[in-house]
């Protein structure tokens, strides 16, 4: 008796919050009718994202900082991709010494860490090229495409990329999935395909350059917009027929800002010089420190 007595209550407090609910609706819709369409579909985006399993609440790495930290950022990439327009042609050709050596001084000052063109003195074909999409690469014996997604929301954004039928240039990230830890994790994660054989040199001392191009910290910069990633060289190519210098696996396509689309497009590329592998791989942000250049 207790029970039903409160219900025509409960039952009465259900329908006035609904008719409530369904009148704030139709005023949003009408009054502000392009507000009111984004509040909506932003409601369910918020919802799907609870209620899904496997994704988190949390937005991306990139972006789990506040608000105000987040856009301060975005402009001092912005700033220094302004700043790169003065060194860096139009036309993407081999820069020329003089020209590398301000554009690793301006990235150097962005970003708090050394960037050059040359390291131990090695240097690529160019440092200023197409950049375009690779395949996720085998990790372990027996790794599996579904096997790199942490969570759906890594499978809707990157395994439409597939997995290369062969291994990288230096074989698997781990010799076994017990193995298989963070580090080589994130090597894969952010790998380049460089064209390590038409370094100048190469050809004479092919040993000596394959281990030093193995897993070589490289930063790569949109000088477009001023995305940047810090990545590893993970495999060789892609074939100079191809009209690509380089390529980057599903995460560093992304976050340079070449994920759509044709999937290709100019990015700077400089060695790291990090001896003591202390520069995490992934998405970085300007430092905005030091933005000028010496005369």
């Amino acid at each position: 008796m207790l029970f039903t007595s409160k219900r025509p209550h409960y039952e009465h407090l259900r329908k006035k919050w609904t008719a409530k609910h369904r009148s704030l609706q139709d005023k949003l819709m009408t009054g502000h009718e392009e507000v009111g369409r984004q509040m909506v579909v932003g409601g369910l985006g918020g919802l799907m994202l609870l209620t899904t399993p496997g994704i988190g609440v949390l937005p991306p790495p990139h972006t789990q900082t506040a608000a105000g930290q987040i856009e301060g950022e975005q402009d001092k990439n912005t700033l220094m991709a302004e700043k790169l327009k003065t060194v860096v042609p139009e036309e993407m050709r081999p820069l020329s010494v003089e020209e590398e050596d301000k554009v690793g001084e301006l990235l150097s000052n962005s970003f708090g860490f050394s960037v050059k063109a040359s390291l131990d003195g090695k240097k690529l074909n160019r440092s200023y090229g197409m950049i375009g999409g690779e395949q996720h690469l085998y990790r372990y014996p027996g790794d599996t495409l579904e096997k790199h997604a942490d969570n759906a929301q890594d499978s809707a954004m990157y395994g439409s990329s597939g997995i290369a039928p062969g291994l990288g240039a230096w074989g698997y990230f781990a010799r076994s999935e017990a193995e298989f830890d963070e580090k080589a994790k994130m090597r894969e994660k952010y790998y380049l395909a460089v064209q390590t054989f038409l370094s100048p040199g190469f050809a004479e001392r092919v040993g000596e350059y394959r281990d030093f191009y193995r897993f070589r910290k490289m930063l790569v910069v949109n000088p477009k917009t001023g995305q940047a990633v810090v990545a590893v060289i993970g495999d060789a190519g892609p074939a100079a027929w191809t009209g690509k210098h380089l390529g980057g696996s599903p995460e560093v396509m992304h976050f340079v800002g070449h994920a759509k689309g044709p999937r290709k497009g100019p990015v700077l590329y400089f060695f790291i010089d990090d001896p003591d592998d202390k520069i995490p791989l992934g998405p970085v942000k300007a430092t905005g420190k030091n933005l000028a250049l010496k005369n």
